[in-house]
């Protein structure tokens, strides 16, 4: 894998985006592989740091090993704005398809980008599909406990295409015209990417699915004190979206093949994290029980005291 280009962000013209927020920060670095006759793929790695606790690196060995070889890896290191960094890769690709990857994703499966862009060719309406989350064997009693507990942190796996509510950033493919004709992702929001990004595909007359027999392991934090201050941070993060943009929030369905209801309102939303509340009493799912503490604790704060201008 050869560096081709290294870019200050901060110069990528992003003119196809429908919501910006202001000028990135970092920069975007492009990789092609080796063995590539034709970048048909382009991967889209955001992150912070180039490593994120030893995941990434793994994430790099593991994309050179797959089967299929026509792609070119952009990594853009150092924007806090996850969409606003994907956008900086889409503005710089080549490829036909994006691939999109979280920093913490492990890919197993040699053959997941192969079978990814072999769906893609066969099925032209479909705009965006993901693949499955599974438990890794090794996984630590606090990571397995959290995936399992917690709802859309793990999903099973399907045997046919899916239209689904779980495809995800940390691995979905969509072709490049179609993320660029909905206007790419929405830069002004810190949370609720997926819902937004799903929305506007379907809105646009594709499929979202999930792919069968494709998988990844996206896991929670290892560490009890990490996942608390996500967990948090994730409550807080969703009061800002609620209190400045809620034309973009979004709700969400937590199993493969169900409806997604657009909009929902926001006493029902209540009610409802009332009845899950309950539930994870009855049920002993401490894990999940702590997630929803931890989560109305950083939206109450957020919501009373966040900024428009804060992020």
């Amino acid at each position: 894998m050869k560096l081709i280009q290294k870019i200050n962000s901060y110069h990528i013209n992003r003119n196809f985006v429908k919501f910006k927020k202001e000028k990135p920060d970092g920069t975007t670095y492009i990789y092609h592989n080796d063995d590539c006759e034709k970048i048909i793929v382009t991967i889209i790695i955001p992150t912070l740091d180039k490593n994120r606790e030893g995941y990434l690196p793994k994430l790099i060995e593991q994309i050179k090993k797959q089967t299929y070889k026509n792609w070119e890896l952009i990594l853009v290191c150092g924007d806090t704005r996850q969409g606003r960094a994907i956008n900086c890769g889409v503005s710089v690709a080549k490829g036909k398809y994006i691939i999109i990857l979280d920093d913490d994703t492990q890919i197993t499966q040699n053959t997941l980008v192969e079978k990814m862009v072999h769906y893609m060719n066969k099925y032209k309406n479909i705009g965006m599909a993901g693949v499955s989350n599974l438990i890794p064997p090794n996984a630590n009693i606090l990571v397995k406990s959290v995936m399992l507990q917690i709802p859309r942190r793990t999903s099973s796996l399907v045997k046919k295409i899916t239209d689904s509510d779980l495809a995800e950033h940390p691995c979905c493919i969509i072709p490049r015209e179609v993320f660029i004709n909905i206007g790419g992702e929405n830069e002004l929001i810190p949370r609720g990417l997926d819902p937004y990004l799903r929305n506007e595909i379907r809105k646009a007359g594709y499929r979202v699915v999930v792919l069968p027999g494709l998988y990844i392991h996206h896991l929670p934090p290892k560490r009890f004190s990490t996942l608390v201050k996500q967990l948090y941070r994730n409550g807080k993060m969703a009061a800002y979206v609620n209190k400045f943009y809620s034309q973009f929030v979004v709700d969400l369905s937590f199993k493969h093949d169900e409806k997604v209801v657009e909009k929902r309102s926001f006493p029902y939303r209540v009610a409802r994290f009332g009845v899950r509340l309950l539930l994870a009493v009855l049920n002993f799912q401490l894990y999940y029980l702590l997630s929803m503490v931890l989560y109305s604790l950083g939206f109450t704060i957020g919501y009373l005291t966040l900024k428009e201008n804060d992020l």
